[in-house]
């Protein structure tokens, strides 16, 4: 499921304002329950309510209640949680270079703080994406018990 934000931003012709993340929320869970209905058995989704009520606080100093309430209520299977050893690739719509790493425990902290089964991706390249499908086909298309279960200390349950 690709972002919606990027389709919705491209086309808005001004800048984003805070009302826009919930009509941008709304569509991006439309579409992506459009797309679950037609996954084999994974569906990969760009971007959650966590991700877009961090992105609400962090700009806005504010949240819609609706996609907290769906932050709270709209859960994953895994998360794969990027780290920022990526080099910085500016497009227009790319927002804080300089706070990567503020935003990167933002991220961290949240799926903590909600015991969710998450896996750090780190690594350039190739080792990026093999860590990737590791951890999908672990959790997805093994008959072994769910190796993604969060640890008791609140980590991730592949690192």
């Amino acid at each position: 499921m690709p972002e919606y934000a990027r389709e919705y931003l491209y086309a808005l012709g001004r800048p984003y304002e805070y009302e826009d993340i919930a009509l941008i929320a709304r569509k991006q869970l439309e579409q992506e329950n459009n797309l679950a209905k037609k996954a084999k058995k994974v569906l990969f989704c760009d971007t959650d309510f966590l991700v877009t009520k961090i992105w609400s606080l962090y700009k806005y100093g504010k949240c819609d209640p609706w996609i907290e309430e769906m932050a709270e209520s709209h859960r994953y299977d895994l998360y794969l949680l990027c780290n920022t050893d990526l080099p910085w690739e500016d497009d227009p719509l790319r927002e804080h270079p300089q706070q990567r790493d503020e935003l990167f425990r933002l991220y961290l902290k949240e799926l903590k703080s909600i015991h969710a089964s998450f896996i750090l991706i780190s690594g350039i390249g190739k080792q990026r994406s093999e860590k990737a499908i590791s951890a999908v086909e672990m959790a997805f298309y093994s008959n072994r018990p769910h190796p993604l279960a969060p640890f008791p200390n609140g980590e991730g349950g592949i690192v």
